[in-house]
């Protein structure tokens, strides 16, 4: 019997010093590490939390990539980590595309997802994570002279054009048409589907570089269609959000990191415009002889529309930044995909600011973009390792309740309609 009282006593003094604290420290990040998805209530549920705006998170990735590529005080080795990083992109887009496809077949949810305010707005991403993706392609591959790169660029493209066009065009309609909104919880995502255009006509610049005659003639033309629609109704959105700012003021703070969305039209319009005058004034004096001068034209317009754009893009981006702080100091900032926010937006500016230094050589300009694109990858490693930490928890990928829809009769038709109430 005192042998047993024995051993029983060193179990205990062996349990005590196991479970110090810095012991418990160790088993519960142990823990975290063995046992993924550990937040969410069973394993599926990290497929049908899988949410549209993943691809926010490729969007960021990408532009990382092409500030790394193109850094104003370049070196060899940036060049090597943007081909990493590159990589990287490329990845993640065909993971997050293969999660999102294995969703959609398995709940049969879209029609939900595009009735749904919040939602449906991140389907925009998708198209612009693509965009990234073409991007990376050309400015790593070009220099190595490969046959190939210059076709399945303009594929890619037209591929992106499909799936951008129909975004800006029918997701913008189902919110005004069955999605209930509520002035006060408007946020900057309404600009998700409308800002794919503009990316589109940036892309469609850098492309079109690729070729010479009618198919880079044709390119750059459609590419300055897309860049006005995108900017004209982005210029009425971020209007229609500023008033709902000076009524309701800032978005609370697990949102508020959509106060730099409206920076990415702005920013991503002057970095396209000023392309798409480069490339107009290479192609249009000898293939449109009869529009004499359009070239020069198109490209002084370029310039002068890209200043202007990047000087109402500091607005906001100052505006972002003390929205972002103020809150920050009256309180926590809690992370989510939101966050992937502040990487895009904020690199369309650091690319504008690029390309006036190329076109003026201002050392100012240059500094300028240096500083934004180091700031910028410094905030993508912290950003990027925390969806690591939290997406491997499943805090990321709890599922929305988005399956219970209301009906509201029309008056006049008698027909049903199906509302989401959010």
């Amino acid at each position: 019997m005192h042998s047993r009282a024995t051993t029983d006593h060193s179990e205990i003094t062996l349990g005590t010093s196991t479970f110090s604290p810095h012991s418990m420290r160790l088993d519960l990040i142990k823990s975290h590490i063995h046992r993924p998805m550990h937040k969410l209530d069973t394993r599926k549920d990290a497929i049908r939390g899988f949410s549209p705006a993943w691809f926010t998170a490729s969007m960021g990735t990408g532009m990382v990539c092409v500030l790394l590529h193109g850094f104003p005080y370049s070196c060899q080795p940036l060049r090597y980590i943007a081909m990493g990083v590159g990589m990287l992109n490329l990845l993640m887009f065909l993971g997050f595309l293969a999660l999102f496809t294995w969703r959609l077949a398995q709940y049969r949810d879209l029609n939900i997802i595009l009735l749904h305010p919040q939602l449906s707005m991140p389907l925009g991403a998708i198209p612009m994570a693509l965009a990234t993706v073409i991007s990376t392609i050309v400015a790593i591959l070009t220099p190595y002279n490969l046959s190939w790169v210059p076709m399945l660029a303009l594929v890619l493209w037209c591929i992106h054009l499909c799936l951008a066009i129909p975004m800006f065009l029918f997701i913008p309609f189902v919110a005004i048409s069955h999605q209930t909104h509520k002035f006060e919880l408007v946020n900057a995502t309404l600009l998700l589907p409308v800002v794919t255009t503009v990316v589109a006509s940036s892309v469609g610049a850098t492309v079109a570089a690729l070729f010479e005659g009618t198919i880079a003639v044709a390119v750059v033309l459609i590419s300055y269609m897309l860049w006005a629609m995108g900017l004209g109704t982005s210029l009425m959105i971020i209007t229609f959000y500023v008033i709902r700012l000076m009524l309701h003021k800032l978005p609370p703070s697990e949102i508020i990191a959509s106060t730099f969305l409206p920076l990415g039209p702005l920013g991503q319009s002057s970095y396209g415009i000023q392309l798409l005058g480069s490339q107009a004034q290479r192609l249009l004096p000898g293939l449109l002889p009869q529009i004499q001068y359009l070239g020069d034209f198109l490209y002084c317009m370029g310039f002068f529309l890209g200043l202007a754009l990047w000087a109402l893009a500091i607005w906001w981006f100052t505006h972002a930044l003390c929205s972002v702080v103020y809150r920050r100091i009256h309180g926590p900032v809690p992370f989510n995909l939101g966050w992937w926010a502040f990487i895009f937006p904020a690199g369309t500016f650091a690319l504008s600011s690029n390309e006036l230094w190329v076109t003026t050589g201002f050392t100012f300009f240059r500094v300028l973009a240096s500083v934004v694109s180091a700031g910028i990858i410094l905030m993508w490693i912290f950003v990027f390792s925390n969806t690591i930490r939290y997406g491997w928890t499943g805090e990321l990928l709890k599922p929305i309740n988005i399956s219970r829809l209301e009906l509201q009769k029309d008056p006049e038709t008698t027909a049903s309609t199906p509302i989401v109430q959010v």
